[in-house]
């Protein structure tokens, strides 16, 4: 009797009235406030609720459902496809909106559904990798910033691939320990390309140096990335440079020096195809001709053994407590190995540019060290 003088009085009152008779009447139904007999007719009435022209009551209706799992399915569904004043508080906190349901609904929605969605306290692996895929800028950066999200590695790729040239879902990304290294390196270049083609960075420094410092500046950066980088992702990382051509004779050298034996002994495995037991023995304690032999394996030029030879075996030193040493000295010893430390004839011709980038990379060192014994003073 109760619904139906309340069906007979809702289409008269005004929308005040209606807005708080839509929000009590719908508290009653998922509090069990309602007689077992009336509940049917309540559940019309509030399906009836769906079509008032207002969206002020249809919002009170889905902020009085959004939490309840005896909430009417039918209703929920049509509210989630509501306007987004009225979708907002369904399409966050409902239960009873499966998967597909909120797949669906990104698919056919633009970027604040779509972050209202990202913004779930959880998010399954399937809807995150949805909204990786077909998500606009905003609601990629609401996921990212989601604890509560479960993303898996591919969709951490997808949104660097279509969004990483994006500053603020490149700094969201950077700063989450889950996304894999190879993501970060790809962040970094996408960084390191929208520096390059900046017109203020070409006015100060010319195309061509500014291509330079920029390559060289990613490669510095890809090498802090490493220390960030787990074993286990080293070789999606590997891959990744590989596809790109990064995976260079001049990187490897980089890498060497400062110490990255690890990710050196991933890239061997991936390069030779040998097990990892097999390459981490020969680079731990292997003779020189089986360390060279394993280079050979990997494709590694003849002409670079030596000094990577002389860098592997100070770090071996190192890791023994053999020897006290960092990339500053590693990087002299690797100069003579090219006859291009002060005081020698200087390298030959076919040796120039590797002599030239490892004295780059020492000068990087040098100055770095400076830097940090300046400040250490500065602070003592």
């Amino acid at each position: 009797m109760v619904i139906r003088q309340f069906l007979r009085w809702v289409g008269s009152a005004r929308v005040a009235e209606r807005e708080a008779a839509a929000a009590a009447l719908a508290r009653a139904f998922v509090d069990h406030q309602l007689p077992f007999e009336d509940r049917c007719e309540a559940e019309a009435a509030l399906t009836l609720l769906l079509d008032d022209p207002s969206p002020k009551v249809r919002a009170a209706l889905a902020d009085a459902l959004s939490m309840s799992r005896y909430a009417p399915p039918q209703i929920i569904a049509a509210l989630a496809s509501d306007q987004k004043e009225v979708a907002a508080p369904v399409l966050v906190r409902s239960p009873l909106l499966t998967d597909a349901d909120l797949i669906d609904r990104v698919a056919a929605s633009d970027g604040p559904i779509q972050s209202l969605i990202a913004g779930r306290a959880s998010v399954s692996m399937s809807l995150a990798a949805a909204i990786a895929e077909v998500g606009e800028l905003e609601a990629c950066v609401v996921l990212a910033r989601n604890g509560g999200a479960d993303i898996a590695s591919l969709s951490f790729r997808r949104m660097a691939e279509r969004h990483g040239h994006q500053a603020a879902l490149r700094e969201t990304l950077l700063n989450d320990r889950r996304l894999p290294g190879d993501c970060r390196h790809m962040l970094l270049v996408k960084l390191g390309e929208a520096l390059k083609t900046s017109p203020l960075v070409i006015a100060l420094m010319g195309q061509a140096r500014a291509e330079r410092v920029t390559r060289e500046a990613c490669q510095r950066a890809s090498l802090t990335l490493l220390d960030k980088t787990a074993r286990g992702e080293h070789a999606a990382l590997i891959e990744h440079l590989r596809l790109r051509g990064e995976l260079t004779a001049s990187f490897l050298i980089r890498a060497i020096a400062h110490g990255k034996v690890d990710f050196f002994g991933s890239v061997l495995m991936a390069l030779t195809g040998q097990s990892e037991e097999r390459v981490r023995a020969i680079l731990a304690s292997g003779r020189d001709v089986a360390v060279t032999a394993l280079f050979r394996s990997a494709g590694l030029v003849e002409t670079l053994h030596a000094v990577f030879l002389r860098a592997l075996k100070v770090w071996r030193e190192v890791a023994t407590g053999k020897r006290v040493a960092g990339a500053q000295e590693v990087t002299w010893l690797m100069l003579g190995e090219v006859n291009a430390a002060p005081g020698q004839s200087g390298p030959s011709e076919r040796d120039r540019e590797t002599a030239a980038l490892i004295k780059a990379i020492h000068l990087e060192v040098l100055r770095e060290n400076a830097r940090s014994h300046a400040l250490a003073i500065a602070a003592a």
